[in-house]
């Protein structure tokens, strides 16, 4: 993994300006001031064509057990995202991190999907959009499936709305369950530049308020079929 340090000066169009050659921010921790730049040898993507539902989750989703919204509460999310939580003591997400990518947000470059449950945040995900690609940058859950179903809600807008890349930087074993995989730098940046060039993709292509978990399911053209 290569990694260099970052100047004090980072705006959210430089930000943009990194994404597209590939590199992407990280502190070493939420209090560490500093960012350090990434570009991973391996690459995690999760392949929207090939994303996978076990039988279980799907079954979750179209209950519509959660409530699902699209941009509703970006700033508690990444706060949610940057907290500690069971199994996971610190994280790589900084003051300066929280910043940028809100203004990003507020620029219309960043998005969130967030679950709830009777009414109460319990889920969600925050990544960046550029050309026909999404750079999911981190998710956290606070009840059984809250992520999971918001990752599912995710890939089926991103499916609607034409996109053609899903990063997720690195894998994990709760991602490699949809079907992540690791791939080389170089396939990644030929990726990268034929989904920087995509016209016509559209986040919002399915409804702003959001869909059912039927209508995501129905988004995912059967992808949700499984063995498990």
């Amino acid at each position: 993994m290569a990694a260099r340090g970052s100047g004090p000066h980072i705006t959210p169009e430089v930000l943009l300006k990194a994404y597209a050659v590939g590199i992407f921010p990280m502190a070493e921790s939420a209090e560490d001031p500093t960012l350090h730049w990434i570009e991973p040898e391996l690459r995690g993507i999760l392949p929207l064509e090939h994303f996978h539902v076990p039988k279980r989750l799907a079954r979750t989703v179209k209950s519509d057990r959660f409530e699902v919204t699209v941009d509703s509460d970006f700033d508690q999310v990444i706060e949610a995202c940057a907290a500690p939580a069971p199994g996971r003591r610190k994280t790589w997400i900084n003051g300066r991190i929280r910043r940028l990518y809100g203004d990003l947000h507020r620029l219309g470059h960043c998005h969130s999907i967030e679950t709830r449950l009777d009414g109460e945040l319990v889920g969600g995900l925050y990544g960046l959009k550029l050309g026909a690609a999404f750079f999911g940058e981190s998710m956290f859950s606070r009840a059984t499936d809250a992520s999971k179903v918001a990752l599912v809600h995710l890939v089926a807008r991103l499916k609607a709305g034409g996109y053609r890349l899903l990063d997720t930087q690195f894998i994990t074993e709760h991602l490699t369950q949809f079907g992540a995989v690791e791939i080389p730098r170089s396939l990644y940046q030929t990726m990268l530049e034929a989904a920087l060039i995509g016209d016509g993709v559209d986040f919002f292509r399915l409804p702003r308020n959001g869909v059912s978990g039927a209508e995501a399911l129905r988004a995912l053209q059967g992808t949700h079929d499984s063995d498990q």
